[in-house]
């Protein structure tokens, strides 16, 4: 397409847009405001297009002018907005919305991480001697003396120092997880599939075990509620490292660093997730999942009822106001 044909079709769409931004900018009502996002996202596109196809300089200055316009009508802050609640709505919708939209990475990082903690789970289950191929005997004696219901430890109430104490602990533990998990990517995604496998293999090797071991009175109670966050997260950064490693292997008709910045928008948007995913995870697994004055069979049933609010939110967030 030559640049005078491109014009008499993005001259109109600049107009409106235009019209929108001048009718925002003096705080009256038009009939097309609604129309305002995608319109703005349309004049991107337009721009995005014109500086590939190397349009003259006034052409562009001119899309890039009215773009900013409307990139600082559409972000600035709102009559009773603030950066919290704008920080929540991009958790609520943008995260989720951006993690579906890698579905083929999402179920490569299900497949690595899920596949070998079930497989594994249910293999020890039937075969307890298994679970020696993956831990060291001394592990083993540790996990379960983490879990063993006779313990004096489940008799009496963890102090809340203690709790604050594991909080930073569970932060530091598990953001390190999946931060490493996610910039092992750069190692054209190896690291990220790597880490997916180890961090299945070992979950479902523990797993495998403690049922096995008849510890599942003090294990699932444990693990049901703070695991509705901490394990998607997992799953979470491993799409994120492997999106990095995408960029890299396949950048396309674009450079390995150009294709890079064009992934790291929505990848940022993953890191965010997984990391608020992990803090919250924390919280639970702090306050919550140690209590002993909490019946097991309660802290089973919101445990199912977070898992079904996570998978939820992943799989319904940000539909309602996804682009058209």
């Amino acid at each position: 397409m030559n640049q005078d044909t491109f014009q008499r079709i993005v001259e109109p769409e600049a107009h409106r847009l235009q019209t929108l931004i001048e009718a925002i900018d003096r705080d009256e009502e038009h009939t097309e405001m609604a129309e305002f996002p995608a319109r703005y996202r349309r004049l991107c596109q337009r721009l995005a297009e014109a500086r590939y196809r190397r349009y003259s300089a006034d052409l562009v200055g001119r899309l890039d002018a009215l773009v900013a316009r409307g990139h600082a009508l559409l972000y600035r802050e709102r009559r009773g907005d603030n950066a919290l609640r704008r920080s929540a709505l991009a958790l609520l919708s943008d995260f989720p919305r951006a993690l579906r939209a890698e579905w083929r990475l999402l179920a490569v990082a299900s497949v690595l991480f899920f596949g070998p903690l079930f497989s594994l789970a249910l293999a020890i289950h039937w075969q307890p001697s298994l679970v020696h191929s993956v831990l060291s005997p001394e592990a083993v004696s540790n996990i379960e003396a983490m879990y063993d219901p006779a313990s004096p430890r489940f008799l009496h109430e963890r102090p809340a120092s203690d709790d604050m104490q594991m909080f930073g602990f569970y932060i530091r533990n598990n953001t390190g997880i999946g931060l490493r998990t996610f910039a092992s990517g750069a190692l054209l995604g190896l690291g990220s599939a790597l880490l997916l496998l180890f961090n299945g293999v070992m979950i479902g090797a523990v797993t495998g075990h403690l049922l096995a071991a008849g510890m599942s009175s003090t294990f699932l109670p444990f693990v049901a509620g703070h695991g509705a966050f901490e394990l998607p997260a997992i799953v979470v950064a491993g799409v994120a490292g492997l999106r990095l490693g995408v960029a890299i292997i396949a950048p396309g008709r674009h450079s390995r660093s150009e294709s890079l910045r064009r992934s790291a928008h929505r990848v940022l948007i993953l890191v965010a997730g997984f990391a608020t995913m992990f803090l919250l995870a924390a919280f639970l697994e702090a306050f919550w999942s140690s209590s002993h004055t909490i019946p097991g069979p309660f802290r089973l049933g919101v445990g199912a009822l977070l898992w079904a609010a996570v998978l939820a939110w992943l799989g319904l967030g940000g539909r309602s106001d996804a682009p058209r």
